[in-house]
């Protein structure tokens, strides 16, 4: 059990981002499913949609149960936010360009292509959050 431990406790970080991430996801695909398929949007158009909803949520739980930044005073939250979605519009754009070119004009089936673009979308994620935007400063 201590082995097990302190495994947890030296991956903490990267444990607790994929489960995150993986509620993160949840909440991108409860809206991007419904307005692909049952709306008719296209798969851009949803995809943007459900950006939206997931850079929220994962905002307001990465800040605190992933990267431990527990500070909320504005001088702290105001250049976080916009480093995060910053961050999260560079992975936007990419997912929604590739979901543009694989669905919309290649006609890929798209939620197929929603779900491997968001393999790609977690890993490059992860990686800015860790180094850009919740970095502890020495």
């Amino acid at each position: 059990m201590d082995r097990i431990k302190a495994v947890f406790k030296k991956y903490e970080d990267i444990i607790s981002y994929l489960f995150f991430g993986v509620l993160t996801t949840v909440v991108n695909y409860v809206v991007y499913l419904p307005c692909y398929n049952l709306l008719g949007l296209s798969a851009a158009v949803s995809n943007v949609i459900a950006w939206v909803g997931a850079v929220a949520f994962a905002y307001l739980t990465n800040k605190p149960f992933v990267f431990k930044s527990h500070d909320w005073s504005g001088k702290t939250v105001l250049p976080e936010l916009t480093k995060f979605v910053g961050c999260r519009v560079g992975s936007g754009l990419l997912e929604t360009g590739i979901i543009f070119v694989a669905v919309d004009l290649l006609a890929f089936d798209g939620n197929v292509m929603k779900l491997v673009t968001s393999v790609l979308v977690v890993i490059l994620n992860y990686i800015a959050s860790k180094l850009l935007v919740f970095r502890k400063d020495s």
